[in-house]
């Protein structure tokens, strides 16, 4: 597995994705310590400064050394700050600001939603530089060949859960998602090698979707972990890890533009899943089809 940060430079010394450097940062900074932190934070919280200043600009305001600077730039897959302003540069050239505007108190309901959409849409454009294409396959490589699929999320996370389990059933893969985490969690223990447990969770953090991805693994099925944040106990226990967050703006609970990612992330794989068995796919869509019209008048 290519690690998030560990991006292939080009002979200038970016990344070969470096348009989403601010979004690996992000998705990164669980796993930062220390003063890898520090500039990090630092980063994040004025990009664009980072443009106009020197090296020891910014460990000024990180409250640390330049070498650490660099250092934190190289765990990016850059050759060292140079060549951090330079992406920084390229990425807020693009025509979109990477601070998502503010919402204030001043603002009008369409205010609102219009800074809500640029949240959002900048959300999705910042998934492909985030995911690894390596893990991806892996996970729908998995998916494809599994006996059973167990989906597993609680709280706001467990409605992409049963949605993605639903989509998969009516393309004739054998999915579930049950709504009690007790009934996920002994599901899970009851998987084979042959069968796939993927969860859903943005902070990788929840007690209940984690146990139950232990327990799938200690049974050997294979695990995913759909998430925001390259490090936490969920992504410790998954065998593939796919990394969709998100910034998210104040009053927004459990990160919703971080379940638009992992929705769409997850749409992606159900489309990729059809793709691969395109006769079964249809077939299963055809008998889903009848039924639902069957409720409609």
């Amino acid at each position: 597995m290519q690690p998030a940060g560990d991006s292939r430079q080009t002979p200038e010394g970016q990344p070969d994705d470096a348009a989403g450097v601010i979004a690996r940062i992000r998705a990164m900074r669980s796993s930062f310590v220390r003063g890898d932190l520090r500039v990090a934070d630092a980063v994040l919280h004025d990009p664009a400064a980072v443009v106009h200043s020197t090296v020891s600009d910014l460990a000024t305001e990180a409250g640390t050394a330049p070498s650490t600077v660099v250092r934190f730039c190289q765990r990016l897959g850059l050759r060292g700050y140079h060549a951090l302003k330079l992406a920084i540069a390229r990425e807020l050239g693009a025509g979109n600001a990477m601070v998502a505007p503010r919402i204030g108190a001043d603002d009008s309901p369409l205010d609102v939603l219009t800074k809500i959409i640029a949240s959002d849409a900048e959300t999705l454009r910042e998934v492909t530089s985030t995911i690894d294409a390596g893990q991806l396959e892996r996970a729908v490589n998995a998916l494809h060949d599994a006996g059973r699929i167990l989906v597993v999320g609680v709280g706001t996370s467990a409605p992409l859960a049963q949605d993605f389990a639903y989509r998969l059933t009516t393309i004739g893969l054998h999915a579930d998602a049950p709504a009690d985490a007790h009934v996920q969690h002994v599901t899970a223990r009851l998987l084979s090698p042959s069968d796939v447990c993927l969860a859903v969770s943005h902070t990788g953090s929840t007690r209940e979707t984690v146990a139950a991805v232990e327990a799938a693994r200690d049974v050997r099925a294979t695990t995913i972990a759909v998430t925001s944040f390259v490090r936490s106990p969920l992504t410790e226990a998954a065998d593939a890890v796919l990394v969709a967050g998100s910034r998210e703006t104040s009053f927004r609970i459990e990160a919703m533009a971080s379940r638009i990612a992992h929705l769409s992330l997850l749409d992606a794989m159900f489309v990729a899943l059809a793709l691969r068995r395109p006769a079964a796919a249809s077939a299963a869509l055809e008998l889903t089809g009848g039924v639902l019209a069957e409720h409609r008048f």
